[in-house]
């Protein structure tokens, strides 16, 4: 297989941040990467950007994990109790998941980003419940919350 060097210019996921060298397939780099501006391909005269392009990382970086840890303080702070029907003897109607969460979460009038919720697997049980969110790479906040039984008469 045929591989290029490219430096990008903006983040990829599963690829690295801006500023850094990758070596990927050739098509990706062609067809992908290049066209979409996300990367160029690695030249002695892109060799000079680096720098600039680490510098603003570097800055950026500083700057979400302050953001980050001023929303983890907020979410510490949040009390949820997610509201679920339930049967006869208890046992819920479907499942609690991530969308759930945030929508809970947003009504409280936080921001948070649904794919950064990870529930590992549908919440079926009432009760307390304890999952992460991912905020930043070094910023994780592990969530409480309650699920509770939707009486009838409430509705």
């Amino acid at each position: 297989m045929a591989t290029a060097e490219v430096l990008l210019i903006k983040p990829v996921d599963g690829l690295g941040a801006e500023g850094d060298e990758a070596k990927v397939k050739a098509g990706f780099a062609r067809n992908y990467l290049v066209p979409q501006k996300l990367a160029v391909p690695l030249t002695e005269a892109n060799r000079k950007q680096i720098e600039a392009l680490k510098k603003a990382r570097a800055k950026r970086e500083i700057k979400d994990q302050q953001i980050a840890e001023e929303l983890k303080t907020r979410l510490e702070d949040i009390h949820i109790a997610v509201q679920v029907r339930v049967g006869e003897e208890g046992k819920m109607f479907g499942a609690v998941t991530a969308q759930d969460i945030f929508d809970h979460i947003a009504k409280q009038g936080v921001e948070v980003e649904r794919k950064k919720i990870l529930v590992p697997a549908p919440i079926k049980a009432l009760g307390r419940h304890t999952i992460q969110i991912k905020l930043h790479p070094e910023v994780v906040v592990d969530f409480e919350f309650e699920v509770v039984p939707l009486h009838e008469d409430e509705e």
